[in-house]
């Protein structure tokens, strides 16, 4: 039988050889990766580690001018003269502004006659001051932190016994923990279950560190949902207890002083994370690392 002509309108292969010489380097240079020999691969696992050593540094040092910025905000920033006198300049017009209001209504503000020379203010206390006489409640941020950054996430994330929920086991954890952390925020608006004793506080929050060998023995004996509802509790105390301290402590004192103190208990919240991280690492102790 006679050829079929090509037709002529139909374009011709063109570069077949071409595309094929150049498949074949690319799969050379894929297979190149996957067998070479021990020298590569130690230079891969080294390049891999200078990253992630540089990330952790660059984390650490984030953390470290983090911190720094809170100390010199809390310590330092209110010494200085000008942000005392602004301090001063506007309690002195609120002062004045109150006396307005008070003559208008037709009630004496301040009969001394001294009052002509100026309004006297108080002085307030210093960051240490207010840091001696709220240790307790700066105590109680460090280790509410410390407990839950121990164990969560790392703990949650990498020893969390068997289960049944595959890949989705450690999100569920997660979600839970945040869920009801944000849950526990709320409660204190509840005045009825709200805990307000400086010694209740303290005592409840130590007593938070039984779910270290609450949740070690839970995931070695028990199943998924124990460690589940522990979970649940961790992130509900931690949530509760956070928002008790911080509108529990500030009563008392001058807007000035609530600042110092906010500061101060915010220091002591990171410095109870970064303890937090450093503890999540003991649960790796014996795992054959």
């Amino acid at each position: 039988m006679p050829c079929k002509e090509e037709d002529p309108g139909l374009p011709t292969a063109q570069g077949k050889h071409l595309g094929i010489f150049i498949c074949w380097l690319l799969g050379n240079g894929c297979l190149f990766g996957f067998n070479s020999g021990t020298a590569t691969f130690a230079g891969v696992c080294t390049i891999a580690a200078v990253f992630g050593i540089a990330e952790v540094l660059f984390a650490s040092i984030s953390c470290f001018f983090e911190l720094l910025c809170v100390v010199i905000y809390t310590f330092v920033f209110p010494k200085l003269p000008i942000v005392k006198f602004y301090h001063y300049k506007a309690a002195s017009e609120g002062s004045m502004t109150v006396n307005a209001d008070l003559a208008a209504g037709g009630i004496q503000g301040n009969s001394n006659p001294s009052a002509e020379e100026g309004p006297v203010f108080h002085e307030r206390l210093s960051s240490k001051q207010v840091l001696l006489q709220n240790v307790d409640y700066a105590f109680d941020m460090f280790l509410i932190y410390t407990l839950s950054l121990s164990i969560f996430p790392g703990f949650l994330a990498e020893d969390t016994g068997s289960h049944n929920l595959g890949s989705w086991y450690v999100l569920v954890l997660i979600t839970s923990f945040s869920a009801w952390d944000l849950v526990g925020r709320y409660l204190p608006l509840i005045n009825r279950i709200k805990l307000t004793s400086r010694k209740g506080l303290l005592a409840v929050i130590c007593s938070r560190f039984l779910f270290v060998p609450a949740f070690y023995y839970t995931v070695k004996y028990s199943d998924q949902g124990w460690v589940i509802m522990l979970t649940w509790f961790l992130g509900l105390s931690n949530g509760y207890f956070t928002v008790c301290v911080l509108t529990e402590a500030p009563k008392g004192y001058k807007g000035l002083e609530q600042n110092a103190l906010g500061n101060l208990l915010v220091l002591s919240l990171l410095v109870g994370l970064k303890f937090g991280d450093v503890l999540d690492w003991l649960w790796l102790i014996g795992k054959g690392w």
